[in-house]
């Protein structure tokens, strides 16, 4: 698989705290890759920087070989989705949420509403597309914010706990939706999780930050099964002590 994102010596603090300091980070297109880590380790940090939504003090950045200045880059950041922990609906139907952003990048009715037919089956959600979206469930909600993010085709999502405090069949389809990401869509997926069961579960590769550094980053059975560094086999077994 070919490239499509890569850090080189970023660091990023919040006053005298270096909360990332990267030497080194390459994600592969058409994958899924885990950012694993403790609380506080830099992993929502890194997704914003990635996703032009926070700015770090140094480093450079590479999308698809090419690098890219740090101001948002509109034509990269609309290749782009990201879905948080807690999905903001608007308020309206649920076809009205994925309409929004269609609409703004001057898209026909008719094919809006092939696009949303088209995400809202493939997210198992096609019967509520007249449903008032704020009135959705936590695992309806957050199926219904992928959706609205694959509407708009993005070569990367980016995923922040998108599982998290949800019962156990809305966890089993929000990691069948990621899974079938990168081939039926063609989508690069980073996902940022505490479920060392899920990462398993759905990624392709894995990556475990600690204090803001990469300790560890590997394909994800080799990980979990045969860890290269002592950091990492303490995380996993949870005998670290942060």
């Amino acid at each position: 698989m070919d490239e499509i994102l890569r850090l080189e010596n970023v660091k990023k603090k919040y006053g005298e705290r270096t909360v990332l300091d990267i030497d080194y980070l390459q994600i592969k297109e058409r994958s899924i890759c885990a950012l694993l880590g403790p609380n506080g380790s830099g992993k929502t940090t890194l997704l914003k920087i990635l996703n032009f939504l926070e700015k770090p003090d140094a480093g450079s950045l590479f999308f698809r070989g090419k690098k890219v200045g740090w101001e948002r880059n509109l034509e990269i950041a609309r290749m782009m989705s990201m879905v948080f922990q807690k999905p903001f609906m608007f308020r309206g139907t649920v076809y009205q949420n994925l309409a929004y952003g269609l609409k703004l990048r001057g898209m026909s009715k008719k094919e809006i509403a092939a696009r949303v037919k088209e995400v809202l089956s493939f997210v198992g959600m096609e019967g509520f597309k007249d449903f008032p979206a704020w009135k959705m469930s936590g695992g309806e909600s957050q199926r219904i914010a992928i959706a609205r993010a694959l509407a708009l085709k993005p070569k990367i999502l980016f995923l922040d706990e998108p599982t998290a405090n949800l019962d156990p069949h809305s966890v089993q389809a929000i990691e069948r939706i990621v899974k079938d990401l990168p081939a039926v869509y063609g989508t690069t997926v980073i996902i940022v999780t505490h479920n060392l069961f899920q990462a398993r579960r759905v990624a392709d590769e894995c990556v475990l930050l600690i204090e803001g550094r990469i300790v560890e980053k590997g394909k994800t059975e080799s990980f979990f099964t045969a860890p290269q560094k002592e950091e990492t086999r303490a995380f996993l077994t949870g005998t670290m002590v942060y």
